[in-house]
């Protein structure tokens, strides 16, 4: 399966949210536009979306306001 441009962008987005243990409001606005640029959310965006949203309820990553 061909991973996605769009996918591979809001890996490395949210990879640097893991790094840093926080995201910002704007961080994540850019995530879900990226996600639904293309008017599809294909499988592996949504697995890392998930993956994403898991982790901000767990405070795994905390949502700072900047």
């Amino acid at each position: 399966m061909t991973i996605s441009e769009s996918a591979h962008r809001l890996k490395e987005m949210i990879n640097k949210a893991i790094e840093d243990q926080e995201i910002t409001r704007e961080e994540y606005d850019l995530i879900i536009s990226i996600a639904l640029e293309d008017g599809h959310v294909d499988p592996q965006e949504r697995a890392l979306l998930v993956e994403l949203q898991d982790m901000i309820e767990n405070r795994l990553v905390r949502m700072v306001h900047k």
